[in-house]
């Protein structure tokens, strides 16, 4: 439906109706498509009066899509207008209206009537991260970084996670600003980065080295670079830290994983203990491995390729120096089958040791497992992240053990046409790092929603000048 451009007489609106194939969802769908076409106000609220004389009052959703059009184009009246009428009538409102009134207040003078909504929302249910990141938008923008950061404590403390749209304003609100304090948030946003192992894209990185160098008094400076394999940077000879964790880490990190996620509630889910322990005695009799395969993974990486033909570059890739390799197969890779060649299966018999396991069962606690108790040296190859497990260790060190250690021995795959290339695992530790008087950030070219733990081979190195 065209909606009309300019407003209409009772009649006219009436005249629409009766033409339209359904009559009793011609309101609704008129606003919707009002919403689409960005339809001027007043051509809207034609509509709205029209329906109030008609039936004597305003259907909720109805409202609700008047007040999407009016925050579509900041009309800040309308907005409170809409409020009023709501607040009068329903005695609760639903998230999706505190959702655009918030959003709509705060990106315009009335902002801290937006402030006012959130505490509304709070008695009733947990305001949502957008909630609360336009709250903070509004504050950071008129210069009241003390209540943006206070928003933003709340923000963590009710597991609502940051966008990077939103931890980028808080840098580029607060250039050029005094206070040691609003220092002290600010490095803390760039803890939070290193603590969860986020790479900020290129946008956000400069919003980060603009702050640093506007700091008044501080003679930050800062310059784009990318680390040796050494690890040491080539602007300030500075050393990264190093990616091994001392051997007192990866004892402590080795039980915990043994403890909470192998042993945890979820392994068994999808395997039986007989199976596991059957696995631990035949590892136990092999131990050590230099390389751990998740095999049905990496049998998949070309797609137009048969699987065990992707499996046996991998391993002969990986076998080159003579390392032991440990591959976790499925039994129905041993069925003689077009994506499994019974001679292929047993040429790569003889370069590594397999396990196979049942069809059903899942690969990650295996993997772990097998990995860990070989030793520190020992790397494992798959392309998944083993998200879940670290969310079931329960605390933030423990986590941060479990990145580092995956950063240092997770090996991807980056595929090439020429075939299976392996990615050597960083000597360095590649997350956000601090000696006081220099910063070492790494960052991406593009913006990745998803957590990933490809890591990026580009750094911003910040240095304070003395």
């Amino acid at each position: 439906v065209q909606p009309p451009e300019k407003p209409l007489q009772a009649e006219e609106w009436n005249k629409l109706r009766e033409s339209f194939q359904s009559p009793e969802i011609f309101e609704e769908v008129m606003f919707n498509s009002m919403v689409r076409y960005n339809s001027p106000i007043d051509v809207a609220k034609s509509l709205l009066t029209h329906v109030a004389k008609r039936k004597g009052d305003v259907a909720y959703n109805l409202l609700l899509k008047y007040l999407t059009l009016c925050v579509q184009q900041g009309q800040t009246s309308e907005i409170r207008d809409v409020y009023d009428i709501m607040k009068i009538r329903f005695k609760i409102l639903e998230s999706g209206a505190y959702n655009l009134l918030i959003k709509g207040l705060s990106n315009s003078d009335q902002w801290r009537m937006a402030l006012t909504l959130l505490e509304e929302v709070k008695k009733i249910m947990t305001p949502s991260r957008t909630n609360y990141e336009s709250c903070i938008k509004a504050a950071s923008r008129h210069q009241e970084m003390n209540l943006a950061f206070e928003l933003y404590h709340e923000m963590l403390d009710k597991d609502l996670v940051p966008t990077l749209d939103v931890l980028q304003a808080f840098f580029d609100f607060s250039r050029g600003m005094k206070g040691a304090e609003l220092q002290k948030e600010l490095f803390g946003i760039l803890s939070y980065l290193r603590e969860n192992q986020i790479y900020p894209h290129k946008t956000f990185m400069r919003s980060i080295k603009l702050w640093f160098e506007s700091i008044p008094g501080g003679n930050w400076r800062g310059h784009l670079t990318n680390i040796k394999d050494s690890g040491q940077c080539p602007v300030c000879n500075h050393q990264l830290e190093d990616s091994d964790l001392t051997k007192e880490q990866y004892n402590n990190l080795r039980e915990r994983i043994i403890r909470d996620v192998i042993h945890g509630t979820d392994t068994f889910r999808k395997t039986s203990p007989q199976e596991f322990e059957a696995f631990q005695t035949f590892v136990e009799n092999r131990l050590p491995f230099d390389i751990v395969i998740d095999g049905l993974n990496v049998s998949h990486i070309k797609p137009r390729r048969m699987q065990c033909e992707n499996l046996f570059d991998a391993v002969n890739c990986l076998a080159k120096d003579n390392a032991r390799l440990l591959v976790l197969g499925r039994k129905h890779m041993l069925i003689n089958s077009p994506n499994w060649k019974r001679e292929i299966m047993k040429e790569m018999q003889n370069k590594a040791d397999f396990f196979f396991a049942e069809n059903i069962s899942e690969d990650d606690a295996f993997l772990l497992y097998a990995t860990l108790r070989s030793g520190q040296h020992c790397k494992f190859v798959t392309r998944d992240f083993l998200r879940d497990h670290k969310a079931s260790l329960s605390d933030s060190l423990t986590r941060h053990l479990f990145r580092k250690w995956q950063r240092g021995h997770q090996i991807s795959n980056q595929l090439f046409l020429s075939g299976f290339i392996q990615q050597p695992a960083f000597s360095y530790d590649c997350v956000v790092q601090t000696t006081g008087d220099t910063w070492h950030i790494p960052y991406k070219d593009f913006f990745e929603e998803k957590y990933s733990y490809r890591v990026p081979r580009k750094w911003l190195c910040i240095q304070q000048q003395r």
